[in-house]
């Protein structure tokens, strides 16, 4: 289910990649390019409160932890946090759907990174294939049941 999250490495990699509170996708993208082991994960962060729904969210895992790089930016309580994976990519991935983006659309952002087409939409602006339907019904659940169903 939920790896557990470190939240000491969380803060300290947060700090050493200078991470921004408006770029969570391009920290976790960082933050695994600077952390040996790394494997970048992308999907949905569900916690109490507003705004009621999955996050599209970004983190790395380094063997059975979360390192969350937005921790910083997130202010909430580290221990009612839920991730949800959609889908991990090594680094060496990583960097060829990087790669690969800017050649081919170098004038969009090349993260958050969804996978094969053809995508199917979820929500107002998320997209994915079935893995990111899958991942996103499981945050759904887990946050009407934080949430008391509001």
């Amino acid at each position: 289910m939920n790896k557990p999250l470190d939240e000491a490495l969380s803060v300290e990699i947060s700090q050493r990649i200078n991470s921004k509170a408006s770029k969570p996708f391009d920290n976790t993208y960082r933050a695994a390019l600077a952390t040996e082991g790394a494997v970048y994960v992308q999907g949905f962060l569900v916690f109490v409160g507003k705004p009621y729904q999955p996050v599209e969210h970004s983190w790395i895992e380094l063997g059975d932890s979360i390192i969350d790089p937005n921790l910083p930016h997130l202010q909430k309580n580290p221990q009612e946090l839920w991730y949800f994976a959609a889908q991990r990519l090594t680094i060496k991935q990583l960097k060829a759907v990087i790669e690969e983006s800017q050649e081919d659309y170098p004038e969009d952002d090349p993260l958050p990174i969804y996978g094969e087409s053809p995508y199917e939409y979820y929500g107002d602006v998320m997209l994915g294939g079935k893995d990111y339907l899958a991942a996103y019904q499981a945050a759904e659940i887990k946050c009407k049941e934080i949430n008391n169903n509001n």
